[in-house]
């Protein structure tokens, strides 16, 4: 069991308590995950020049698109079956950098696994625009 593990657990077992909550968040925004990634052709210039870059997974289910991620390599592989290429993001960088709409899958496949919905998610980027602000303070 992982540490993100444990304040998944805490935080279930109460979900109103804002200590679990807390302590939750905080390591989740802190903390590095493995973001599976896939090779994708795009244009360059809009002259016909292709270029390959390296973007996160993005998995449907039930008409619902998912950015999968995970704490630890190991469960990433286990969970693709097979040793894949990944990006290592914290997880206030995941924040920042997911589009409206789009929900999170943590640790899929696991018992500690997490979905995000877009309004959690939301709240998150509030979050870390907040602690950025005061930073500059």
């Amino acid at each position: 069991m992982t540490e993100i593990d444990q304040a998944l657990e805490a935080l279930r077992a109460n979900p109103d308590d804002h200590k679990a909550q807390s302590g939750f968040y905080d390591l989740f925004l802190n903390m590095s995950f493995f973001v599976p990634t896939i090779n994708e052709t795009v244009d360059t210039d809009g002259e016909g020049g292709k270029e390959q870059i390296e973007v996160p997974l993005i998995v449907e289910a039930d008409g619902i698109d998912y950015l999968v991620f995970f704490d630890q390599q190991e469960r990433l592989n286990e969970w693709a079956e097979e040793e894949v290429p990944c990006l290592q993001l914290p997880g206030h960088v995941l924040v920042e950098m997911t589009p409206d709409k789009l929900h999170w899958a943590m640790n899929i496949g696991t018992e500690y696994n997490k979905q995000f919905a877009p309004d959690e998610i939301a709240w998150l980027k509030d979050v870390v625009t907040r602690c950025k602000a005061e930073e500059l303070h």
